[in-house]
């Protein structure tokens, strides 16, 4: 949903001028080669001007039918393309094809937006000459036939490998790599459909009419395609309006305690970098993050007074203090969907591995990996900022102090995927330098011990934001 959401901003935005610059050279290319085709691959004698209008037509309105997939989309156009290889003259196809999408997107013509993409896009009609470069050179002369089947599929690979191979020039003159993911889920498509239009493409070589027959099966696909736009469309909505309750809780929780804020932002820069240590899915890192986010948001039901004691606090403060994981998770749970889910991890973020933690005494896998993530990720920033009653400590000591932790409070996965990560990347020895805001109580959290920060007697490995 988010590669959509960043596909659609993109498709948004005016190319660049070296990404304008590299659809124009393949676009030229691919003019320079269908004039060649059209002088080099033998003409077919008999071609049916009305047919031919009609394949165009039904191209046209193929090529406006938009399945988005990540950063790309899929379009049905294989339904027109592949009778055209039959029912047209062979040397004119590529020119064809390039007509029917133009004629499909003649909105971007007009509009100066997307006057590029429309550019950028028909320089993909590069993959119409690889079938018929195949055909030309292979395929009997006459109508198509179930006997010439290898031929026709070798056929269809070439129109992969041309599209594939104009894709990866024109990303190269842009200097702008991307994957071949949405690529590969065209081919599917084209894949799919291909066959439905052989048929098609062998009943109508005797009976034109039954062209009229993908009419109904394009609008289909038409409507099909409206209700998934739509349905992207208010989950993005959705997506955005969680965003903007996690942005306006951080900033509730910075208008209450400045240090608690920029900590919680720290911790979710190095959490990110975990999750990708340890692979983890990229359908679950939206709520990874903004449970690290938000780890730390029911201080805000905390009296700052207490927040901000910087001697020790009596065991009822202590036990206040305690009820923060508790409050956040209520404070969530009223927004429900997504936020309600990180509400279950907030909750669990000062559980430890032993089950000495807090608030449920949860034990090893039973505490949610995301939760067991934000923990030793939020212990590793706390050990290493500046306090009112300590000085940062140094990356080696804190990285010690998790790892003589590991296993006992917390996951030896997690802690080791975080060793790997500090020690290869020279950002995280001191995440924040200079926090003057207070948060003397930080060390004795996840330890469940109410020693003021200047007497503790407990490994710094406890300390957590």
């Amino acid at each position: 949903m988010a590669l959509v959401g960043a596909a659609r901003e993109r498709h948004a935005k005016p190319l660049s001028t070296r990404e304008a610059f590299a659809s124009a050279v393949v676009a030229a290319g691919f003019v320079v080669a269908a004039a060649t085709t059209l002088v080099v691959v033998p003409w077919e004698p008999d071609a049916n001007p009305v047919l031919i209008g009609l394949l165009v037509a039904l191209y046209a309105v193929a090529s406006r039918i938009d399945f988005e997939i990540g950063k790309g989309y899929a379009n049905p156009e294989q339904l027109a393309f592949v009778p055209m290889l039959f029912l047209a003259p062979l040397p004119l196809v590529p020119i064809l094809a390039a007509a029917g999408f133009a004629l499909g997107r003649i909105r971007q013509r007009i509009d100066p937006t997307e006057r590029g993409h429309a550019v950028s896009e028909l320089a993909g009609a590069w993959f119409a000459l690889g079938p018929v470069w195949v055909l030309a050179a292979f395929a009997p002369s006459g109508p198509p036939s179930f006997d010439s089947v290898g031929i026709y599929l070798v056929a269809l690979l070439a129109q992969v490998v041309a599209s594939t191979a104009a894709a990866v020039v024109q990303e190269r003159l842009a200097n702008d790599p991307q994957s071949i993911w949405p690529m590969l889920w065209a081919w599917r498509v084209d894949a799919v459909l291909s066959p439905i239009g052989f048929v098609v493409a062998v009943q109508a070589a005797s009976e034109p009419a039954t062209i009229i027959a993908l009419v109904p099966l394009a609008w289909l696909l038409q409507v099909f395609s409206k209700e998934r736009k739509e349905r992207y469309t208010a989950t993005l909505e959705l997506h955005n309006a969680y965003r903007g309750t996690v942005m306006l809780l951080s900033d509730v929780v910075e208008a209450e305690d400045d240090y608690t804020a920029f900590h919680c932002r720290s911790v979710v820069e190095l959490v990110a970098e975990v999750a990708d240590e340890m692979n983890i899915p990229k359908a679950e890192r939206q709520e990874l993050e903004f449970a690290a986010l938000l780890h730390d948001v029911g201080k805000i039901a905390i009296p700052k007074e207490i927040l901000n004691k910087p001697s020790k606090l009596t065991d009822e403060e202590f036990e206040l203090i305690k009820t923060h994981t508790i409050e956040g998770q209520m404070l969530l749970d009223r927004v429900g969907g997504l936020m309600g889910r990180v509400g279950k991890v907030v909750r669990s973020c000062h559980e430890r591995w032993d089950g000495k933690g807090y608030p449920d005494g949860l034990r090893g896998e039973e505490i949610p990996l995301a939760a067991r993530i934000v923990f030793c990720c939020d212990a590793y920033n706390a050990m290493t900022t500046d306090r009112p009653y300590r000085k940062a400590m140094r990356r080696e000591e804190a990285l010690a102090e998790i790892r003589d932790n590991a296993g006992t409070q917390f996951d030896a996965s997690v802690a080791a995927a975080l060793e790997r990560i500090v020690m290869s990347d020279d950002r995280y020895p001191r995440l924040v330098e200079g926090v003057a805001a207070s948060h003397a109580i930080a060390a004795t959290l996840a330890s469940g011990r109410s020693e003021a920060p200047a007497v503790r007697a407990e490994p710094p490995a406890a300390a957590a934001g």
